[in-house]
């Protein structure tokens, strides 16, 4: 008998399929806490259950009950061989290749898939659920490859290898990090490998768990560079003493665009009480360069594309996204085509844009800043020029990273391949899509990384008067992390520490506070 105890620490959280929110899933993402399941939930499973074994002893021919799969459907499979069916569909998809995902993005595929079968269309037992999150609580992940899914049928290997863990197949990874197989990975977690029932193994396969954890996991990695880029676009509007006038909120008010009024906004509440800002009213300069200028214009864009993209996931997160689909109000077992991943495609194409756009206006700002006919600053930022080249090829890394954006910003929605005989012969491409936001997330990091670096350093090089309160703490927690460039140094550890910074979830609350996920 399979069994999962159910987690009794303070830190568990409970599911409730239709209500999980971005807040909750962000913290899967980040970890630190275990599930549960709503009983609530429990009814309407053991219904749908009940739907479909009633279709087997009754003898009624249903797709994915009693039927092979794809180009096959029209195969009668006979009662007797629906466990067989059910193993050997799994057995058979699981044909992944490339690195295995990160745990991170497991936890989230373990949690959605939970919140989908428990939405109680898919005719699944409750133990399989209790089972996936069984893994999740004791930190034992499945080991997932990252290629392989079209984003149509569903994320169909990659779920495949989620799912080989529970009839004690593959492999899995442990919280300390050691690989075991999938009948190990039961053991751990107090459970025997599962003889799946009619419909198990394709309501575990079909669904877009793996592409919608790939693409929240991608929104989180964008919020986190979205606010390190405004703290470093502030800086950089201080070292180059550009002007606060083109923040005023009159200017987004009439146009009306809400991303663009709260960044122009949270900017304001970053450089209130700077004596750098009132200190060079009659500098000469009439306007500054778009990428200062501008900053409420494209960040907000941005903003509202990665709240748009936001509210996408959600919806997706809390899916029924398997096929066919019970109804146990009627008893209609119903085959659609939730498991194709359009909308998860879109959703990242979205966020692969603003992701470029943040790190290609950050390079702009760096190139500004090394710029001393634009910004007034020694060359490079560094005394001594010739003798020292300061931050002149941190400046070629960025604007090699941004243009490697550029290209992974094309977007995969736009692709198709069919599949299966041409059965599938539309595809989302979702999980691609979603997957490669994780490279763009690092390399916008990088981006705005150097440019908060260099705006710290420009900063210093007209030390006197101080930025605002908010400003120059960020400041402090910068050179807490890179010294000052006296003089040209082996500058790779530095551009590391500052990724790193780019990618933290600590900055003040007025950049918080505008995100999809952290705003309270």
């Amino acid at each position: 008998m399979n069994t999962a105890s159910s987690p009794t620490s303070p830190n568990t959280l409970t599911l409730m399929p239709g209500q999980v929110d971005l807040a909750l899933l962000r913290r899967i993402h980040a970890g630190g806490l275990k599930l549960s399941l709503d009983p609530s939930v429990q009814p309407g499973m053991l219904a749908a259950r009940d739907a479909v074994q009633h279709i087997v002893d009754n003898d009624e021919v249903v797709y994915g009950i009693n039927t092979g799969f794809g180009k096959l459907a029209s195969t009668r499979i006979g009662n007797d061989h629906l466990a067989e069916l059910q193993r050997n569909l799994v057995l058979s998809h699981s044909v992944g290749t490339g690195t295995p995902l990160d745990a991170a993005v497991v936890r989230l595929v373990l949690a959605t898939k939970a919140v989908s079968l428990a939405r109680g269309h898919s005719g699944v037992r409750p133990e399989l659920v209790e089972a996936l999150l069984a893994l999740f609580n004791a930190g034992v992940t499945p080991s997932i490859p990252c290629k392989g899914s079209v984003g149509a049928s569903g994320d169909l290997a990659p779920l495949a290898h989620m799912a080989c863990v529970l009839i004690g197949e593959g492999e899995a990874i442990t919280a300390e990090g050691k690989t075991v197989s999938g009948a190990e990975a039961m053991r751990l977690v107090g459970l025997d490998p599962f003889v799946l029932g009619p419909k198990e193994g394709l309501a575990l396969l079909n669904g877009t768990q793996v592409s919608t954890a790939l693409a929240l996991a991608g929104l989180f990695g964008a919020e986190n560079v979205f606010a390190s880029a405004l703290m470093s676009g502030a800086l950089s509007l201080e070292a180059a003493q550009g002007s606060i006038k083109p923040f005023d909120a009159r200017i987004h008010a009439a146009r009306g665009q809400p991303g663009q009024i709260a960044v122009a906004g949270a900017v304001r509440t970053l450089l209130d009480g700077s004596e750098i800002v009132p200190s060079h009213p009659d500098c000469g300069r009439v306007q500054d360069p778009y990428s200062i200028r501008c900053i409420p214009q494209v960040m907000g864009a941005c903003l509202d594309n990665l709240t748009h993209a936001a509210r996408v996931l959600v919806i997706e997160a809390n899916a029924a996204s398997d096929n066919p689909l019970v109804f146990t109000d009627t008893g209609d077992v119903i085959s659609g085509g939730n498991f194709h991943a359009e909308p998860v495609a879109f959703a990242a194409d979205i966020i692969a844009l603003a992701i470029s756009e943040i790190g290609a206006i950050s390079e702009r700002r760096l190139a500004l800043l090394l710029d001393t006919g634009l910004s007034g600053l020694p060359p490079f930022l560094v005394h001594d020029g010739g003798l020292n080249s300061g931050f002149m090829i941190a400046q070629v890394t960025a604007a090699a990273l941004a243009s490697e954006n550029k290209s992974l910003a094309h977007p995969g929605s736009v692709d198709s391949l069919p599949t299966s005989a041409n059965q599938e012969d539309h595809v989302s491409m979702a999980t691609y899509a979603a997957r490669r936001l994780g490279d763009m997330v690092n390399n916008t990091a990088v981006v705005v990384g150097i440019e908060a670096m260099a705006a710290a350093q420009g900063i210093e090089l007209k030390r006197g008067l101080k930025s605002s309160p908010l400003v120059e703490a960020e400041f402090a927690t910068i050179r807490t992390k890179v010294d000052y460039l006296e003089r040209d140094r082996y500058l790779a550890p530095d551009i590391e520490a500052m990724r790193l910074w780019a990618l933290k979830a600590d900055m003040p609350a007025v950049l918080l506070d505008i995100l999809p996920s952290t705003a309270h």
